[in-house]
């Protein structure tokens, strides 16, 4: 055989192996995750799990030894009967004392798990098609934080035109972030379709539904960065909305907050001021590959028909007063969605300059965050 037979021959058989890489995380068991709540499930799955493997022994025993020792070919004789009264009071009343033997440990764990009372921080969690928007709660509305998480992978990950990294399609621009050994409150909507915000080593799982708020909490012991995902097939880019939580320690946290609040109040004080066609188109490329390049493409060209173009045609090359208006409010039977709740003034602004004036488009015109800002507080 020569060398090239050869070759091919060994890179075939390398396929039929199992690859370390691959396996290198492949568990049959649940996670036992990082709460007190998550090893309740853990150890509540356990309990069920050799309560079924001691019912599946006892029950392919007694049948198993009934077909050997039973059968025809040693003479056995089938039993003449119907009825027999004790054998079906005792088949009855074993499996009741099973399951409720079974419901007192599982209706403990869930009412734990369901009851979010005494929260010390307050999150609201709200689905977008495809990203996260996180609102930490705040009775002082100047000190209210809120952000969006979307996906960190580049395009050029995702086609295969660079190598993955090691949390492909699990990496965030914008982690949640949450103190140790603190009672965490999670209300979980959503904006526009079906979604639900899981992160395993929670055990939290809930639905996110428009118009509905489904209660979570979570006191994570362990500081480290948690990963999870959208587990409601909600569009088109339901692979691409993870969800990346990091816990740490109350001093940082406490720190990080500071930070978004003074992040918060800078946007508020930079909405007022003028900004220069360049400041504009600066700001607006970086939110524009942020939050509108999944559907319109880095290019500009789209997906028609569900995404149009944006070169040469259509909004961007229209009346900037409706460029503006579909941003903010969106298209209803499309899936373009609003962004007044999801971007600030400057956000919109910048965005609708770069798109009106990228490309080629070269509209010329521009718009101030003022002037949105008014729009949006307007409910124009």
């Amino acid at each position: 055989m020569d060398k090239a037979k050869q070759s091919k021959l060994l890179v075939a058989l390398s396929l039929l192996l199992p690859s370390s890489v691959v396996h290198a995380d492949w568990s049959v068991n649940m996670r036992q995750g990082v709460t007190d709540i998550s090893r309740q499930v853990y150890d509540l799955h356990m309990l069920i799990f050799w309560v079924c493997v001691v019912i599946g022994v006892v029950v392919f025993s007694v049948m198993i030894y009934s077909m050997l020792v039973h059968r025809k070919s040693l003479g056995a004789v089938p039993a003449d009967f119907h009825d027999n009264t004790k054998i079906e009071i005792l088949w009855t009343i074993v499996p009741v004392i099973i399951l409720v033997a079974m419901a007192i440990p599982a209706t403990t764990t869930l009412t734990a798990m369901y009851d979010a009372g005494n929260s010390e921080i307050d999150i609201e969690v709200r689905g977008l098609q495809w990203k996260w928007q996180y609102t930490y709660l705040n009775d002082d509305p100047t000190k209210e934080v809120k952000f969006i998480s979307s996906l960190l992978t580049p395009q050029e990950e995702i086609t295969n035109e660079i190598r993955k990294r090691e949390h492909y399609l699990l990496d965030v621009d914008n982690e949640l972030v949450i103190p140790i050994n603190t009672r965490v409150r999670f209300l979980v909507t959503s904006g526009d379709t079906l979604h639900a915000w899981w992160v395993p080593d929670f055990a939290i799982k809930r639905d996110a539904i428009p118009g509905f708020v489904h209660e979570a909490w979570t006191v994570v012991d362990t500081p480290g960065t948690y990963r999870g995902q959208c587990a409601e097939l909600c569009g088109k880019e339901h692979g691409f909305m993870p969800v990346v939580v990091r816990a740490v320690e109350r001093a940082e946290y406490d720190t990080w907050l500071a930070s978004k609040q003074e992040e918060a109040r800078q946007v508020y004080e930079t909405v007022g001021k003028e900004w220069s066609q360049d400041e504009l188109m600066a700001k607006g490329e970086e939110v524009y590959g942020r939050v509108c390049a999944a559907c319109h493409q880095k290019n500009g060209q789209g997906l028609p028909p569900a995404f149009p173009s944006l070169v040469g045609q259509g909004l961007a090359v229209g009346p900037i007063a409706d460029h503006l208006d579909i941003v903010l409010n969106g298209k209803a039977g499309t899936a373009m969605q609003s962004f007044k709740g999801q971007l600030n003034a400057a956000e919109i602004a910048a965005v609708v300059v770069y798109e009106r004036n990228a490309w080629g488009n070269n509209m010329g015109d521009s718009i101030q965050p003022r002037e949105v800002n008014n729009m949006m507080s307007t409910g124009q």
